[in-house]
């Protein structure tokens, strides 16, 4: 049986890779790293000193969460990020769970899995409440300037799936104008969102996450990656997924003595019903080498591509990546980290908008 097994587990992932537009590199995604679970939400994750803890560790650990591959990014670099932190602490890198975009002088975006997750019973969500938190404005370094400014009223786009991240994205109405120095980005239209969907395109990514060997980091950082063809890192995603549903799959193959052929048939038939891991809705930026992605803190940050004028855009909202393998923290190798596509969203985000 533990022949058959073997032959089982790549058969299907040979046939999987075939069947897919997959990228010369994805050999070094390895089937260790596990596909993005709901799990805790970032605003538990940081109210539980978690990311205390996580930050401690980080000063002996290179396997920490951060913009991975990333550098610090200059003071007053990045003007529209604002970050998600806990209204009842003080501003701080522990207290910060998320990241967003000032759209508007009053209007934040930012991701739905920042403020919903699920409940312990199934099917349950809680909504994070206005008061809960506040967005700080106009600073690259938490505690340190900016304004706290509180949260008059969430929207979560009403098509969000947290067990698969699709319509990944909210609106934050802020209860006043910050005072901090800040400027708003753009979303492009859908003829231009088009044109800047296309593999190749530059894009960098910014957040607040944990820094290797520093123990307290509190500055901004970004790192520079680029487009990737959705197609690609569906295969990539595939085949990842694959691996992890093979071993359970063997298991019950096991279990029902099913013999070779009619395990084969039986696995192929589950993977032909398998939807993408990537939606139309949904952007795949990272490098071909791997080591350069959003992680655990950048959830809600913008993704933004540079213009030939020196300006900047934001095609994308930072929603998931391939977690490791125990589940805790982010896969360092990762060839991409997934974002929703912001252009998709344009007009229910200027219907929210003009109606509240």
């Amino acid at each position: 049986m533990h022949i058959r097994r073997k032959t089982l587990v790549a058969g299907a992932l040979i046939g999987l890779a075939a069947g897919a537009a997959a990228v010369a590199q994805e050999a070094a995604l390895s089937l260790d790293a596990a596909a993005p679970s709901p799990g805790p939400s970032p605003f538990e994750f940081a109210q539980s000193g978690a990311k205390a803890k996580a930050m401690e560790e980080a000063a002996s650990d290179d396997s920490a969460g951060r913009v991975i591959g990333g550098v610090e990014a200059a003071p007053g670099a990045w003007p529209w990020q604002v970050a998600l932190v806990d209204a009842s602490r003080p501003v701080s890198p522990e207290s910060q769970f998320c990241g967003g975009s000032m759209v508007l002088d009053n209007w934040v975006l930012t991701a739905a899995h920042c403020v919903r997750w699920p409940t312990d019973t199934p099917g349950e969500t809680v909504d994070l409440a206005p008061g809960v938190f506040d967005i700080v404005v106009g600073t690259n370094v938490l505690g340190e300037g900016g304004d706290k400014v509180p949260v008059e009223a969430v929207f979560i786009h009403p098509d969000y799936r947290h067990d698969v991240f699709d319509y990944d994205v909210a609106l934050v109405k802020l209860a006043r104008t910050p005072t901090a120095d800040y400027k708003t980005i753009q979303i492009p239209d859908e003829q231009f969102g088009d044109i800047l969907d296309q593999p190749g395109i530059r894009t960098i990514v910014t957040g607040w996450g944990l820094t290797n060997g520093q123990q307290r980091p509190a500055a901004m950082r970004e790192a520079e990656i680029q487009l990737l063809d959705r197609n690609q890192c569906n295969g990539v995603a595939m085949q990842n997924r694959a691996g992890i549903a093979a071993r359970a799959f063997m298991q019950a193959v096991d279990v029902f003595d099913i013999p070779d052929d009619g395990a084969q048939t039986a696995w192929e038939a589950l993977v032909q019903q398998a939807p993408p891991a990537l939606s139309e809705r949904q952007l795949c930026s990272g490098t071909f080498e791997g080591g350069k992605t959003s992680c655990s803190g950048d959830s809600g940050g913008p993704l933004v591509t540079p213009l030939e004028d020196g300006t900047y855009i934001q095609i994308g909202v930072v929603s998931w990546g391939m977690s490791s393998s125990d589940g805790t923290g982010c896969y360092e190798e990762a060839l991409f980290s997934v974002y929703t596509r912001a252009v998709a969203f344009l007009p229910w985000l200027e219907q929210t908008i003009g109606a509240n």
